[in-house]
């Protein structure tokens, strides 16, 4: 008992906490290694209930649920899974029905937690799920993928997307905690922590030059997943995050700078199909160069920045560019997309666009000829 309580003290001296403050609303993001194995103990004092309800899908379980499951028992907490099939294609109408029927046949009650098992697909549908079921319902997020430790399990969004796009069925929903186990992304494939790598290098972009710059340096080091650097990626991501969410949590201003080429990736997502042809954190890249290139042609963004941006998204092995997924001149395609994008209004495309690195603002009506003639050339 003795050993274990040393290892726990252990892993709990090398955890970082920030605080999302939202007043009645306000919870802890909690970074470190071991999390999902002091899960229970984290989440207990947070709980109405002690029922907890896993959701999760098919790949990640094989590795955290056991674990999960064993953290629970510990803390004296009893448990249901609920697990879905891996992949955007998830994230719909069919698998949410499917989802919440499940849950409401473990007999839940308004005390049950949620517990978000999984990449940003599980924390949104699990999320989207806990916003909906008997009008609201606690979660926690456990994120296990970077690109869902950095942005997605932050900020409350929870969606699923419908045939005309990408998460425009959803709710504003705060979990209670998010806990970001800095283990489990030993796991991933390159592939995958270049779809989260994207989202970090979004933060250096939207808000922090001396970020990028740090990224073009390190970059390497945070891919590799060395202890210093990630540690440093993950916590500036989240602390620019919180800071954002804490200002404007509802997207009624500051807080669409977050999105910062997601209006082009949600377009490319659409036009792809919302599956592993492209990954979300891909499609981010490609729409951030091509945000740089869009406000260079105006104007409005030096030339040589949207080059560098270019430059190190491609030298992590990033696409960066239309014909890396194999469109070309669908200009009439994408756009009808993005004019079903949650910030149209009046059928006016908005677009955040930069000023330079580390410099972004809302353009509320994009100039629809020269969008067009830029998205027909666009290779």
């Amino acid at each position: 008992m003795t050993g274990a309580l040393r290892s726990f003290d252990k892993h709990q001296a090398e955890d970082e906490r920030l605080r999302v403050e939202l007043g009645p609303r306000s919870y802890e993001i909690v970074v470190g290694p071991g999390l999902i194995a002091r899960a229970g103990r984290l989440i207990l004092p947070l709980m109405r209930r002690r029922q907890a309800i896993i959701v999760s899908d098919e790949n990640v379980t094989r590795h955290y649920l056991a674990p999960l499951r064993a953290s629970l028992a510990e803390a004296g907490i009893a448990e249901a899974s609920a697990i879905l099939p891996p992949g955007e294609e998830t994230k719909d109408l069919a698998h949410f029905g499917r989802l919440v029927e499940e849950i409401l046949g473990f007999g839940i009650e308004r005390g049950t937690m949620l517990l978000a098992l999984g990449g940003g697909v599980v924390g949104d549908i699990a999320g989207f799920a806990a916003a909906s079921l008997l009008r609201g319902i606690d979660f926690a997020q456990i994120p296990t993928t970077l690109l869902a430790q950095v942005d997605s399990s932050v900020g409350g969004k929870t969606a699923i997307n419908t045939r005309s796009g990408k998460n425009l069925l959803g709710a504003f929903h705060q979990p209670r905690l998010v806990l970001a186990d800095s283990d489990v992304l030993k796991t991933l494939p390159r592939r995958e922590l270049l779809s989260g790598y994207a989202e970090i290098v979004k933060y250096g972009l939207l808000g922090d030059r001396e970020f990028f710059s740090w990224l073009e340096e390190q970059g390497e080091k945070v891919l590799s997943l060395e202890g210093a650097a990630l540690r440093r990626a993950v916590l500036k991501s989240c602390r620019m995050k919180a800071a954002i969410v804490t200002a404007d949590e509802r997207e009624a201003g500051q807080r669409a700078l977050l999105n910062l080429g997601h209006t082009f990736a949600h377009a490319l997502e659409a036009e792809t199909g919302f599956g592993e042809r492209l990954l979300h954190g891909e499609a981010v890249a490609i729409g951030m160069v091509l945000a740089f290139d869009f406000a260079a042609a105006l104007a409005i963004a030096p030339r040589e920045d949207a080059e560098r941006v270019r430059r190190h998204l491609g030298s992590v092995g990033l696409p960066t560019g239309l014909s890396a997924i194999g469109l070309q001149r669908k200009a009439e395609r994408l756009l009808a997309h993005m004019r079903l994008d949650k910030k149209v209004e009046e059928g006016r495309i908005a677009l955040v666009l930069p000023r330079r690195i580390g410099e972004a603002f809302v353009m509320k009506e994009a100039p629809a000829r020269e969008l067009k003639e830029f998205l027909d050339a666009a290779e």
